[in-house]
């Protein structure tokens, strides 16, 4: 907004002419949420306290650790995150670009899923929710809405192709079936992250480091020069979505604040799916959707651990993990939580120099 209404004072004020500033508009949306977050969790978390007598429904089948040492800790602190991060990308985007809308659409939309389900679970004092065919359908409602949405803006055959990385020329024609491969990713993304929140701290570094990625490739896919010298598929228009990943890495500092173990609030479902849901949508406009799953793999290994875990009971009646996802196996193993998470984000940013590697190697 702040970048539309400077726009035609650009030749004659200095400050104006700074929002010009892809990189100077990035990093003021990154503090923006992140003083934002800092100055409304605590009132927020007091509020959520006082609506939520019992906090966050724990699981009777999980580690019996949580039982104490989660009890009672609010939920929906997604909420700080969506409120801040929408607030600073409205401030500092260009907001003529579509791509910025059909982002903020995944991410608001995922996060709506999210709160329902939420408040279901605190209305119900369970840890059920809205049904997984229930989510699943709103969610690939909203991801188709927005795959055609992106494919429409982007045009031609870029707008439908799936790009490869390692490969500097291919691109894979999808037509017709883009729009559900692009769902696929946002809404796998999404329940990834969510099923990866488990543990205080553990869903929002990584997704704050594969925002910091996902930042740094829609400036380079946004470049028509950095484009051409690294042999990759320009989409011109992209770099705003920097302004948004920007943003969304001061929403998830300002929050992890309140977050940081022993952990005064739970994002919830409305954090997590709306998280995922960003992170797809970013990857699927800049055509990096397999990227995404090297940057995150952290997410994929913990959705591949439950996948196994159910799909080897049901056959065989065993577990292959002491309780999946894998976050939980290790803890039934004794690791200390802090160990667990500290770990698992040296795994992420370890990831997300891989993922990084694949802009170069072509």
């Amino acid at each position: 907004m702040l970048f539309n209404l400077a726009r035609p004072f650009a030749d004659q004020v200095v400050l104006a002419n700074l929002l010009r500033y892809l990189t100077f508009r990035s990093g003021a949306a990154c503090m923006t949420a992140l003083v934002l977050s800092l100055l409304l969790g605590p009132g927020l978390i007091r509020l959520l306290k006082s609506l939520q007598r019992q906090g966050q429904p724990i699981r009777p089948d999980g580690p019996e650790s949580h039982l104490v040492t989660k009890k009672g800790t609010p939920t929906m602190g997604g909420v700080l995150i969506l409120s801040t991060l929408t607030v600073s990308t409205l401030l500092w985007a260009d907001l003529r670009n579509q791509y910025v809308w059909a982002v903020l659409l995944v991410t608001l939309g995922f996060g709506a899923i999210g709160f329902v389900d939420d408040y279901i679970k605190l209305s119900k004092a369970s840890f059920r929710g809205l049904s997984g065919r229930g989510k699943l359908i709103v969610q690939v409602a909203i991801g188709l809405i927005a795959s055609i949405w992106i494919m429409m803006v982007t045009g031609g055959s870029l707008g439908s192709g799936l790009s490869v990385p390692f490969f500097k020329d291919l691109l894979i024609p999808l037509g017709i079936f883009f729009p559900l491969v692009s769902v696929f990713v946002m809404v796998g993304a999404s329940n990834a992250v969510n099923l990866t929140d488990g543990l205080d701290g553990l869903a929002i570094v990584p997704t704050i480091i594969a925002a910091g990625v996902f930042g740094l490739i829609a400036w380079l896919v946004g470049n028509h020069i950095f484009a051409d010298y690294l042999r990759i598929r320009e989409v011109p228009g992209t770099g705003e979505l920097g302004v948004f990943c920007s943003a969304l890495i001061g929403a998830g500092l300002g929050f992890l604040w309140f977050n940081a173990p022993p952990a005064r609030v739970f994002m919830g479902d409305t954090g997590s799916l709306a998280l995922g849901g960003a992170l797809g949508a970013v990857a699927v406009v800049t055509k990096h959707e397999i990227v995404l799953a090297i940057v995150g793999g952290l997410f994929v290994v913990e959705t591949v651990s439950v996948i196994v875990q159910v799909f080897w009971f049901k056959r065989t009646g065993k577990r292959v993990f002491l309780m999946a996802p894998l976050h939980h196996h290790f803890e039934k193993k004794g690791w200390a939580e802090p160990t667990i998470v500290i770990r698992f984000w040296i795994v992420s940013m370890i990831l997300a120099l891989v993922g990084l590697a694949t802009l170069k190697i072509r």
